[in-house]
């Protein structure tokens, strides 16, 4: 089971320069990186109740618990909506290396506070020598494609 977990984090990550390929792309058309997230976020939310409706019809009965959430859960739209924004944005401009580059820098930082930390819940992983020198192994990736 672990390795369907391995290949579907695999597979997300395979979208997520496709996706903002194809919403710089309708940016362009829209002109309009906040009319492509518009849009991208309004065909997903589709998408997800389609879905939703088909696979498990019984689950929006529980939405009203979602009421319970502490307030700081509910900002994820937000960042999301933050992510998709400035990616659409960001890729013309720096190229879907780059860009994607960038945000995986950025993701790994802040993965190893969140896990050395245990923050939101996650389980608990201390830096060490190795992750450190995995970052570090990202953010010289990163300059390269920069620099090349």
């Amino acid at each position: 089971m672990r390795i369907l977990f391995l290949l579907l984090a695999i597979l997300a990550g395979i979208m997520l320069p496709i996706q903002a390929s194809m919403n710089s792309k309708m940016a362009k058309l829209t002109d309009s990186p906040l009319l492509a997230t518009i849009v991208s976020f309004a065909v997903g939310t589709i998408a997800l109740l389609l879905y939703t409706l088909l696979i498990q019809p019984t689950l929006f009965g529980q939405l009203s618990s979602a009421r319970q959430a502490p307030m700081y859960v509910w900002l994820a739209g937000i960042l999301g909506a933050f992510y998709v924004v400035t990616s659409v944005s960001v890729l013309p401009h720096l190229g879907v290396a780059l860009t994607f580059s960038l945000i995986i820098a950025g993701q790994m930082l802040v993965t190893l506070v969140f896990d050395h930390y245990g923050l939101l819940g996650v389980p608990v992983t201390p830096i060490n020598l190795p992750r450190l020198i995995g970052i570090l192994l990202i953010i010289g990736g990163v300059i390269l494609i920069r620099k090349f």
